[in-house]
């Protein structure tokens, strides 16, 4: 299994537009073949900074993921919203 945290930061006015954009596409990440977990989290001291949190069955299920139309078109969205460059770790689970 692979646990994926990925740190996005976003402008102050884009905040509501991300929430509303992972609310409406969380069912479809879900349904991804290999994705067994999604959390959406707020940073406690800096409410710009947001962290999803993935489980994943495979490296092969995240990379098909990341790979797809339906990734494309939603990333294309949010990265506009970005303040900052996104950082993402994927780590195995022992």
């Amino acid at each position: 299994m692979i646990k994926r945290i990925v740190k996005l930061h976003f402008k102050e006015d884009e905040i509501d537009n991300f929430i509303k954009t992972f609310t409406e596409n969380k069912a479809n990440i879900l349904s991804f073949e290999g994705c067994q977990h999604l959390e959406l989290w707020q940073d406690t001291k800096d409410s710009n900074t947001f962290f999803t949190y993935s489980f994943w069955k495979s490296e092969n299920d995240l990379n098909a993921y990341r790979q797809s139309n339906f990734f494309k078109k939603v990333w294309a969205i949010t990265k506009t919203r970005f303040a900052a460059k996104p950082q993402a770790w994927s780590v195995f689970v022992r």
